[in-house]
């Protein structure tokens, strides 16, 4: 571990137009943490961990991020609600402001990389107006040691300015006071008016997302893994509520990490991460054990209330739903140490499937893999008020469309071919509804859910016989070791077939409808891999 306390080095702002501001350099958690207590800026609770409120923001605001257009950009970035577009003047003006804005003040500096594989390390130098924000830094990115930080020189700067919102935002061509913005050309993240710390944490994942494909040949994946002890990696993609870190933490294997890889020509899986940033809604040692044993001193929880005996309220969500804490990854005891691992295996899709027309466990052809990868399906439970208790499809374009540079395809093109090339397996893993949809059957199993992965991680379905999904196309296994037969084949749990087949045949439109807006740019064998069915006149062919 590296005490940063012992670092005597101190750096010079001023190349970046900060002028005359005092400069706290790779302050410890435990300085940052009492600046923050002393400030009236944080408390603590009972075990000593701090708990901060990051303001008018508790998330990301997707409608104020940009990205620069220019020469690097504009024929690479696909441009439209995800990606919008600022002139590289207005990125100067405001950037100059924000400069101007830190000048003179006491603001907190510190050095940092991403990319855990030693080829792909991408050093950032993070200069943040509040001690908060830099110890959030601390717990997120890769921690260099003293010897490292000798020579430091930053391939990117990030610039967080929370309390800084721009008085005039359509004179800098923005939506309102608050803003994130990448330049590829500087490699500056810039960010003023708003102090959720996920900010920094997706800026700097949305640059790698462009950066590591397009100059490296590296596959960037919003997806959390882990290694077994006989050196095979698994990999598991997956959006909010599917299961992701619960299922990738496994007694039986090292995690890699919780949210941000890249996967190498060589077929190495590496973490972006040094830490990780976790929802902490509802949360129990009993359900997220290695998550509710990580909160500790050193640990950052934002908006979260504290009870009369010094505890988190994990409960209360009147300050957000999107309550989170991080914490520098080795708060978790299981992990790779290295945060690399080599030779991916197995690929999981978790999507909870609040229809319950998905099977729980299905293999996918290389086209398919493609297909439910751009899609990135889940389904969303809607509110229960006035009776309506229909599900809501979500797609979010691999897993992670908010912080993807590039057109979906390209990632998914990227992830057909590294998975041909490296034989690896990829599955749709439903964590959602079997016998009905929400609010008629019931959720799968946790227990089962995890007996399908370690039976696929045991190579137990490598030899099974498989049916095919006569709506969807899925190959579903006829036998699972220690999961009731009767469920791997959805239709066969619902009293009604022809209620299945309705409620499958929505499902299967709404990946189609969504999949239009790809269509242009999609290979015929990505194409092919969506539901064989759509419209309702090809149903006699099947029946």
């Amino acid at each position: 571990m590296v005490d940063n306390s012992q670092i005597m080095k101190t750096v010079s702002l001023e190349k970046y137009g900060i002028k005359n501001a005092k400069v706290k350099y790779q302050l410890s958690s435990d300085e940052l943490q009492k600046i923050t207590v002393d400030a009236g800026l944080g408390k603590e609770t009972a075990n000593g961990t701090l708990v901060v409120n990051t303001g008018k923001f508790t998330g990301r605001s997707p409608q104020d991020r940009f990205i620069v257009k220019d020469d690097y950009t504009s024929e690479r970035v696909w441009w439209g609600k995800t990606n919008k577009a600022i002139s590289p003047e207005n990125f100067d003006k405001l950037e100059k402001e924000v400069t101007k804005y830190l000048s003179g003040k006491e603001i907190y500096a510190r050095d940092g990389y991403v990319c855990a594989e030693p080829e792909y390390r991408t050093n950032i130098r993070t200069v943040t107006e509040y001690a908060w924000s830099n110890m959030f830094v601390f717990n997120m990115f890769l921690r260099p040691t003293a010897s490292e930080l000798e020579n430091f020189n930053e391939d990117w700067l990030v610039l967080c300015a929370p309390s800084y919102e721009c008085p005039e935002p359509k004179e800098y061509g923005i939506r309102q006071g608050n803003f994130s913005i990448i330049n590829f050309t500087k490699k500056v993240v810039l960010i003023g008016g708003s102090a959720y710390t996920g900010e920094i944490k997706k800026g700097v994942f949305s640059a790698l997302n462009m950066i590591l494909p397009v100059e490296k040949n590296v596959l960037p994946m919003h997806c959390s893994s882990n290694v077994g002890k006989k050196g095979d990696t698994a990999i598991f993609f997956g959006l909010s509520g599917t299961g992701k870190t619960t299922l990738s933490a496994d007694p039986e294997r090292k995690l890699i990490g919780d949210d941000e890889h890249g996967w190498t020509a060589d077929n190495t899986i590496f973490n972006f991460e040094g830490g990780c940033y976790a929802k902490v809604i509802d949360l129990s040692e009993e359900k997220e054990p290695d998550i509710f044993r990580a909160v500790k001193p050193g640990a950052l929880l934002e908006n979260i209330l504290i009870k009369e005996d010094g505890q988190p309220d994990y409960l209360d969500s009147s300050i957000t739903q999107n309550t989170r804490v991080s914490y520098p990854i080795y708060h978790i005891d299981n992990i790779q140490e290295t945060l690399y691992a080599k030779n991916p295996k197995n690929i999981f899709f978790l999507t909870c499937d609040a229809f319950g027309v998905l099977p729980p466990v299905s293999k996918l052809t290389p086209g398919q893999a493609a297909y439910h990868f751009i899609s990135g399906y889940t389904a969303k439970v809607a509110g229960t008020e006035a009776g309506i208790t229909e599900p809501v499809p979500s797609f979010s374009a691999c897993f992670g469309e908010p912080f993807m540079p590039l057109h979906p395809t390209v990632y998914g093109e990227m992830l057909s071919k590294k998975m041909t090339e490296a034989g690896v397996n990829v599955w749709l893993i439903n964590t959602g509804w079997s016998a009905g949809p929400y609010g008629v059957g019931s959720r799968i199993k946790l227990k089962y859910t995890r007996a399908m992965i370690t039976a696929i991680l045991n190579g137990e379905l490598e030899n099974v016989d498989y049916d095919q999904n006569f709506i969807f196309g899925l190959h579903m296994p006829k036998y699972c070791p220690g999961v009731p037969t009767e469920i791997l084949d959805p239709m066969n749990t619902w009293l009604k077939k022809g209620d299945y087949i309705g409620k499958a045949i929505q499902l299967a439109h709404s990946f189609h409808l969504n999949f239009e807006k790809f269509s242009g740019q999609a290979s015929e064998q990505i194409m092919e891999g969506g539901p064989l069915i759509d419209e309702h006149h090809h149903l006699h062919e099947n029946l």
